[in-house]
């Protein structure tokens, strides 16, 4: 793709009438955003926990005397401490019915016994100021009697790896199987051709912007508990911490501020906010704590980390007949609410892509291991089960000597409604259409003459080609409300909320479209577990699917509401009178403006809730290509083009949607070429612990990427939406490793690809072959 073509592309998202700047811009832009750092507490003790040195070790005394008599602390807290008190586990949010035979073991807010990581809490100090809590918690004396530790995670599952729980033999959290052996195996015995690889998809951290950061407080007038928390889902922390600290929900309300990114880290309760929580309720003080880079690299949750193998069965003519896969997931040294998920239920809803496959298994083993939780990050499940399968088609068309798009175009599902081998259930797509406008945007004809040009100045280029499907959903069913605000604004409150994605402009669009007012008429409401009886919170994708659907609904109760109110007013039947441009018209001509009826009716009147049953997952969908330069001397990977022709249903906001992909694929690109948290095999100590050491992409490790969409509306919501958030996440990776794999002429490479692994590679027959 040409600069030119880029730009008729990009100016295409921004003249398509529907393109909205976000509304929340200018206000961020003047400074006027309201971070959890930026919010007043007065009298607030600081916070700073201290954290295990040590990868595994029994914990003995904890000798908080000096710690106590340093002026200005107020208290040092322990896991003891809180179990006398009754504090509860962390809970898990999947169970042994979802998860066959899954055990979740306990995990403190504080560590007793013993710690299981590198930066697990231990003790959490509180004093009069930042600096003073961070002195006492140096003179904080814990004994720890070190014992091995395993941090790999195939080695974790290995006979005589150090365990972790006595409970659980073999680091053995789970085993989870779907689909039916018999048919895998009678399709493989006939198979004409097979394919097969191991895969290791790198463990990550989500890396926001903003730390995870909490203000928490017992407000004794009304005897509640408040926490104010940068996270995504306060209806699900309210919920969990509830549980952990034995009190009704209703006693408990958590609220968001501005929220710098989370990308799934931010959706679950962390061990330290439960802590806090109850800390703030026995000292009658408000508490604050802002994690530091470093905490939230070693005790955040992380993602990813898996190790797959897989095999794929096809017949003479390249039909795929049968895909058998088999993971070793990583759950880090506790099972975190959502950690198994993305190992199970995530992953297969979404294996084998976009391809009709007539026979699947899936055997998923979840591996404890002395390292920090896994949980939801960016996708969650769908990146890892279509890495598996877009891998494993290059691989089968390498060996049967096929073109790559030829071998995909064969096998694509191409009859609708569509069941998939385990059970899920497709409406619509055109997987077909992605491939053929990503092929021609791409000018993939042209490939041989820059793959030319490449070589004549000492390049190796590659071109990657990769699909995707995602599943969005997120958690189940949803709620929407309008309320009337002061001077007639129209609030628009659901269920999830805004870290970045620009809701309060897409659902200020849906709603001017459907009530035909300006749509600086609205307010987006948000984030405050008070508002709404129940939320899925933000992740999944599913913010427009359910949580929009959600205010369609809403705004149809309003309406009704409204009508009655016009009809009062205009002396006519309900259902005899028209809406349009914002006004309610009777039979006679006579008519009423909605901005009358507002000013009239208010919030008593007019007030409207819904609930969105809706529990099914839509499919977002797209063809991905890029292209990449290696330099052979230093290994080195240049990205010299990304293409994404991708269906997410009907677009509210074209340039909202294109960087939501945008900024998934920078993730996803990241982890293909930079990314990796490493631990030390020996000590399991971190050993990407900072910025310093672990590498997220910069603007200059990418070219521009270029979005294209193809509209295709599912019916399973009222907008036809499919959900965009993660997409680009899920389709980068499969297509940056393509392209190496390609310009160095192997089959495949293990992500992330550095500089290091590259050069190695380009030690090896292949690449000199191609260098010759």
């Amino acid at each position: 793709m040409t600069p030119a073509d880029a730009d008729a592309a990009s100016d295409l998202i921004l003249r398509d009438p529907r393109s909205r700047r976000r509304l929340e811009d200018a206000r961020f832009l003047r400074g006027e955003g309201g971070y959890l750092e930026d919010l007043p507490a007065e009298g607030a003790l600081q916070a700073v926990f201290l954290r295990s040195p040590h990868a595994h070790a029994r914990l003995g005394a904890i000798d908080a005397a000096a710690a106590l008599r340093l002026p200005g602390v107020v208290a040092v807290i322990t896991g003891a401490e809180l179990l006398a008190a009754g504090v509860q586990p962390l809970p898990c949010a999947m169970s042994p019915e979802i998860v066959t035979g899954l055990v979740v073991p306990p995990r403190h807010a504080l560590a007793v016994d013993r710690v299981r990581h590198v930066g697990e809490p231990v003790a959490l100090v509180l004093a009069d100021t930042l600096s003073v809590a961070r002195d006492a918690a140096e003179l904080v004396a814990v004994e720890y009697d070190p014992l091995p530790a395993v941090t790999d995670t195939a080695a974790a599952l290995a006979p005589g790896a150090p365990l972790l729980f006595p409970e659980i033999p073999g680091n053995c959290a789970f085993h989870f199987r779907r689909g039916a052996p018999e048919p895998v195996a009678a399709a493989f015995a006939a198979a004409a051709h097979q394919a097969s690889l191991t895969l290791v998809n790198n463990r990550v951290t989500a890396a926001p912007l903003e730390n995870r950061g909490v203000l928490a407080w017992h407000d004794t007038a009304t005897d509640r508990l408040r926490l104010v928390v940068s996270g995504q889902d306060v209806h699900g922390l309210r919920r969990d911490l509830a549980h952990c600290l034995g009190l009704p929900p209703a006693r408990i309300q958590v609220t968001c501020p501005d929220v710098g990114g989370g990308f799934g880290m931010k959706n679950v309760l962390h061990p330290e906010y439960v802590a806090l929580l109850w800390a703030a309720r026995q000292l009658g003080r408000p508490l604050r704590w802002v994690a530091q880079r470093m905490e939230d690299f070693a005790a955040a949750a992380q993602g990813r980390d898996n190790v797959s193998s897989a095999r794929l069965a096809l017949d003479a003519d390249g039909k795929f007949l049968a895909l058998e896969v088999e993971i070793i997931g990583g759950l880090g040294a506790y099972v975190s609410a959502l950690g198994p998920g993305a190992h199970t239920t995530a992953p297969m809803a979404a294996m084998g892509g976009v391809y009709a496959i007539p026979a699947v298994t899936l055997s998923s083993r979840g591996a404890l291991t002395n390292t920090a939780p896994v949980d939801a990050y960016r996708g969650a499940g769908k990146p890892e089960a279509n890495y598996i399968i877009e891998r494993l088609i290059d691989v089968a068309a390498l060996q049967l000597g096929l073109d790559r798009a030829e071998l995909r175009a064969r096998n694509f599902i191409d009859a609708f409604p569509y069941r998939s081998a385990l059970g899920i259930p497709m409406d619509t797509a055109r997987f077909p259409d992605n491939l053929a406008t990503a092929l021609a945007a791409a000018d993939r004809a042209g490939f041989p003459a820059r793959r030319a040009a490449s070589a004549a100045r000492g390049r190796l280029r590659g071109l990657g080609l990769a699909c995707f499907l995602e599943t969005s959903r997120g958690a189940p069913t949803e709620e929407g409300a309008i309320r009337i605000l002061a001077g007639g604004r129209i609030g628009l409150l659901t269920g999830t909320q805004s870290n970045g994605q620009g809701l309060a402009t897409s659902f200020a669009q849906i709603a001017a479209r459907r009530l035909g007012l300006p749509e600086d008429s609205f307010t987006l409401l948000q984030a405050d577990s008070d508002l709404l009886p129940r939320g899925g919170g933000h992740g999944g994708a599913r913010s427009l699917p359910l949580a929009g659907t959600a205010l369609v609904l809403a705004l149809d109760v309003f309406l009704d509401k409204a009508r009655a109110l016009a009809a009062t007013l205009l002396q006519a039947e309900p259902a005899s009178l028209v809406f349009a441009g914002a006004r309610f018209t009777s039979p006679d001509g006579a008519t009423v403006a909605l901005t009358r009826i507002i000013e009239e009716g208010g919030a008593a009147a007019l007030d409207s809730d819904a609930h969105n049953p809706n529990d099914q997952i839509v499919f977002p969908n797209g063809c991905h290509l890029a292209e990449v330069e290696v330099d052979p001397e230093t290994g080195e990977v240049f990205l010299q083009s990304y293409l994404a022709v991708d269906d997410y249903g009907t677009l509210v906001n074209p340039l909202l949607t294109a960087g939501q992909v945008q900024g998934g694929l920078a993730q996803g690109i990241g982890q293909a070429l930079l990314e990796a948290i490493r631990y030390d095999p020996e000590s399991g100590q971190l050993l990407s612990a900072s910025l310093n050491d672990y590498c997220l992409p910069r603007a200059a490790d990418l070219p521009w990427l270029e979005v294209r969409f193809n509209e295709h509306p599912t019916a399973r919501n009222p907008l036809g939406v499919k959900g965009a958030g993660q997409a680009g996440c899920i389709g980068a990776p499969q297509t940056v490793v393509g392209a190496v794999a390609d310009a160095l002429g192997l089959a495949h490479l293990d992500m992330p690809l550095t500089p290091e692994r590259v050069w190695r590679a380009c030690q090896g027959r292949a690449c000199q072959d191609r260098l010759t």
